[in-house]
């Protein structure tokens, strides 16, 4: 029996349809794959859940959904800035369970539009995660972040991740993540992002941006820093998960990235998958 590839997602209601978007890219790109799918929320309806259900069933992908308890994070800092989903991901160790070893965390306003095993065989080296970083044309923000958040290492974007979960079990607590956002808070932009940067990021093995985690907006800075190598061909050759970083997110009327069309392509997809179930 082959083994089956672990997702993570962690999200309220108003991202149930964007997911459903990536999970048939993920789908469409992936038929050779058998996906468990985790989803971490608080408060979804049954019935929205049970829709999901249905979908993932049609996929052939297995769902698993845990319900965290309203009391779990009581103690958490949380604001409009600090949504309690942002706890789950850091702290799946602890929600997952235990013969959950490794997972592949996306969210949910990415596409993938390649075969993605690659990246659950990466070896970690020991790391307890993997992700990218998005330097822009300069690589003037790693700087920016190195001196706001007292690092020396790179800035990694906490969208796309691999999560070794059996040591996040043991390493990342989560009295640590609250104890930096209540003596951080005024520094922090991203919070999530910025605390899995503070905590965890000298133990983060960096991937390829151009690959794993392309940032949608900054397509002329990667064809400018490979010499225009890096065009849409070779895009749609190499890449594997596109990431709608900023707004406005490709399902808004507003959005006219060159990569909207694309997005748009897999919800009318969707949307036929859907009427025929």
């Amino acid at each position: 029996m082959e083994e089956k590839i672990d997702i993570l997602v962690t999200l309220d209601e108003n991202y149930l349809d964007p997911l459903k978007v990536m999970l048939t890219s993920l789908h469409q790109n992936n038929m050779q794959i058998d996906f468990r799918i985790w989803l971490i929320h608080e408060r979804i309806s049954s019935e929205k859940l049970q829709a999901l259900q249905t979908l993932l069933k049609f996929y052939g992908m297995e769902l698993n959904v845990i319900k965290v308890p309203l009391d779990l994070f009581a103690d958490a800092p949380t604001a409009e800035r600090y949504p309690k989903e942002m706890y789950y991901r850091l702290a799946c160790g602890s929600l997952l369970p235990d013969n959950v070893k490794r997972v592949i965390y996306l969210d949910p306003d990415t596409l993938i539009i390649n075969p993605i095993q690659e990246l659950w065989d990466l070896d970690l080296e020991g790391n307890i995660l993997a992700a990218a970083t998005h330097s822009g044309l300069t690589n003037i923000t790693k700087g920016i972040n190195n001196i706001r958040l007292g690092i020396n290492h790179g800035y990694f974007n906490s969208g796309i991740m691999v999560i070794d979960v059996k040591q996040a079990r043991s390493k990342v607590q989560i009295e640590d993540i609250y104890d930096t956002i209540r003596k951080y808070s005024d520094y922090l932009l991203l919070p999530d992002q910025d605390v899995m940067n503070y905590l965890y990021g000298e133990f983060t093995k960096e991937i390829p941006e151009e690959i794993w985690n392309y940032d949608t907006r900054q397509s002329s800075a990667y064809f400018t820093r490979s010499f225009g190598a890096y065009n849409i061909h070779w895009v749609a050759e190499n890449t594997v998960i596109l990431h709608f970083c900023g707004k406005p997110k490709p399902w808004n009327e507003k959005s006219n990235n060159r990569f909207s069309l694309l997005y748009l392509h897999y919800q009318q997809l969707l949307k036929r998958y859907e009427e025929n179930i």
